[in-house]
C-alpha cells in the first residue's frame, strides 16, 4: 500500500503539471493533441476530449502535453506560432500548477496543526549532559523570562542567555499551567548544541484559514529560496554535500517510507498525514522550481528561448531551439538514468 500510495501521490503531481501546461494551451486558443499520463510506449487511449486524445503510457512516472505544433512555427494556431508572450503564460502554468498545489497541501497542514505562536518559545529537545538537563528542563516547557527580562522571541531568548555566559542565570517556565523557577549556568564558550544545549520551537495555535493561507504561501516560497539558494551554498562551502544530493524514484521512496512510518507511529503527537502531505509539498515545490530552471528541454530553458523575441523582435531559428532542446533532453535523460542508478548503488542514509 505504500508504493501504491507513493507511485499514485508522485504520478498526481506530475499530472497537475501537465494539466497547468494543457488548460493554459486551450485558454490561450492553442490546440492540443494529446495529453499522456506515463512516458511512451503508448498502452491506451483512455478517452478523447474534443481534439485532445488522452493515453496512458508504459513507463508510469511521469507525463506529457503534446500542442499543436509545439516545435514547428510553420503550424498556424500551434503553440511555436504563438505571440512570445502566449507561450511563456503555457510555459509557466505547469510549474505555477505545481507551486500552487503545495500551497494547497500546507494550507490544510496549518488548518490541523495551528499557526506558531512566535512570541512564545517553547523546548523541542534537549541535549543530554546539557546545563538545560541538569536543571531539569522538559521537552514542551514554555520558556517565560530569563531573570526578569521577558521572553518575547526565540531570537530574544538567545540574546539574553547569550548576554551571560558563564554567569548563574533563573529560568521562569510555563508548565501545565503553572509557573516555575529553575537556575543553571550557559556555557563559555558554547559547544554546537548552545550555550543551554536546547532546540528552540514556538507553540501552535488554532490558525483560521486566511492565517493557514497565509502560512502556505510562506513555506513555499521558503522553501523555493532555499533551492535556488543551495548550488551556492554548496558551492561556497556553506552547505554540506548530503544537502545537494540529487536522489530519484527509490531515493523519494526510501524518504516516504520513513515519512510514512513516522505519520502511522503510535506515539506520535503529529496529526495523521502531515508528515505525508508536507513531503509531497516539498517534492511538488522541486517539481515547479527545477522546471524553471534555464536548461534546454525544460520549460525554463524553453522560456530563455522566446526572450530574445521579446527583447530584440528578433527569433531564435526553429531549427537551433529544436535542436538545443533535443540535445538537452537527451544529456537530462542521461542525468536521469544515472541518478536512479546512484539510488541503488549508493542508497541515501537517513538519520
Amino acid at each position: 500500500m505504500t508504493l501504491i500510495l507513493f507511485v499514485v501521490a508522485l504520478v498526481s503531481l506530475i499530472v497537475l503539471h501537465e494539466l497547468g501546461h494543457f488548460f493554459a494551451a486551450k485558454f490561450s486558443g492553442i490546440k492540443v493533441k494529446e495529453f499522456g499520463i506515463g512516458l511512451p510506449p503508448r498502452v491506451m487511449t483512455l478517452f478523447k476530449w474534443g481534439e485532445t486524445d488522452f493515453t496512458l503510457n508504459a513507463l508510469p512516472l511521469g507525463g506529457f502535453v503534446l500542442p499543436e505544433g509545439e516545435n514547428d512555427p510553420d503550424v498556424p494556431g500551434g503553440l511555436s506560432a504563438a505571440p512570445p508572450l502566449k507561450r511563456i503564460f503555457v510555459l509557466l502554468a505547469g510549474p505555477a500548477m505545481n507551486l500552487l498545489a503545495a500551497v494547497v497541501l500546507y494550507f490544510i497542514i496549518f488548518m490541523q496543526i495551528g499557526a506558531p505562536d512566535l512570541s512564545r518559545v517553547e523546548v523541542m529537545s534537549i541535549s543530554p549532559d546539557s546545563p538545560a538537563q541538569a536543571a531539569g528542563l522538559q521537552v514542551g516547557d514554555v520558556l517565560l523570562r530569563v531573570d526578569d527580562q521577558p521572553v518575547t522571541s526565540s531570537q530574544r531568548l538567545q540574546e539574553l542567555i547569550y548576554a551571560s555566559l558563564g554567569e548563574p542565570i533563573e529560568l521562569t517556565i510555563g508548565r501545565a499551567g503553572e509557573e516555575h523557577q529553575l537556575h543553571l549556568v550557559p556555557r563559555d564558550p558554547p559547544p554546537p548544541d548552545g550555550a543551554i544545549g536546547i532546540a528552540m520551537g514556538n507553540p501552535s495555535v488554532a490558525a483560521n484559514p486566511a492565517q493557514a493561507l497565509s502560512l502556505g504561501v510562506q513555506m513555499v516560497r521558503q522553501q523555493a529560496d532555499n533551492l535556488l539558494r543551495l548550488p551556492g551554498r554548496l558551492l561556497s562551502g556553506t552547505a554540506n554535500e548530503d544537502e545537494g544530493r540529487l536522489i530519484g524514484y527509490k531515493g523519494m521512496y526510501d524518504i516516504f517510507t520513513a515519512v510514512r512510518a513516522a505519520d502511522t507511529a503510535p506515539q506520535s503527537s503529529t496529526p495523521a498525514g502531515v508528515n505525508t502531505m508536507s513531503f509531497f509539498a516539498s517534492i511538488s515545490i522541486s517539481l515547479g522550481i527545477l522546471n524553471l530552471l534555464p536548461l534546454p528541454a525544460l520549460d525554463g530553458g524553453r522560456i530563455l528561448f522566446t526572450l530574445p523575441e521579446l527583447l530584440f523582435r528578433r527569433r531564435v531559428p526553429a531549427v537551433y531551439e529544436n535542436t538545443v532542446n533535443f540535445v538537452g533532453f537527451a544529456l537530462l535523460l542521461m542525468l536521469l538514468i544515472y541518478i536512479n542508478v546512484q539510488d541503488f548503488l549508493n542508497p541515501i542514509v537517513l538519520p
